[in-house]
């Protein structure tokens, strides 16, 4: 409530809120720090998941990513032209498994040396406190890994 003289107070905090706009600047820095690697957050995740479930089919890929197998077959398919993946088995009517080269590999080790980076300047010793109070309280919650859905 306002009167003539006083300013609005502050917004309710709301958790939603608040891990939304620390999303986005994670987002915002670690596409920029991404992008001398030809890397987008999204191959990246791609990546991570391919190399994750080694023999991952695009049905997998698509619900891990939560994007259409479409998209994921789009994709695999920018990934295989840049040789970062291959299919095994890449035959008409055989279920594909996909998996990393050697050269995507490579990359998504360079790529978690930046995320490191990124990390350490968002949430390192030298970050705000309340972003490393975050996200020490964000690694303590998935210290035992991420909940199966």
């Amino acid at each position: 409530m306002t009167s003539e003289n006083a300013r609005p107070g502050p917004p309710a905090i709301s958790a939603s809120v608040v891990v939304l706009t620390l999303a986005r600047k994670v987002e915002t820095e670690l596409g920029a720090a991404l992008a001398p690697l030809d890397l987008t957050i999204s191959r990246l995740g791609l990546l991570g998941h391919i190399s994750g479930v080694p023999g991952a089919s695009f049905s997998d890929l698509a619900r891990m990513s939560g994007i259409s197998v479409q998209s994921v077959h789009a994709a695999v398919k920018a990934l295989a032209a840049a040789g970062l993946v291959r299919d095994r088995t890449a035959r008409a009517g055989s279920a594909s498994t996909i998996e990393l080269t050697p050269k995507g590999s490579r990359l998504l080790r360079k790529a978690e040396g930046v995320i490191a980076e990124v990390d350490e300047r968002l949430f390192g010793a030298e970050a705000d406190p309340i972003r490393r109070r975050i996200g020490a309280a964000i690694l303590a919650a998935f210290a035992d890994g991420f909940p199966s859905r």
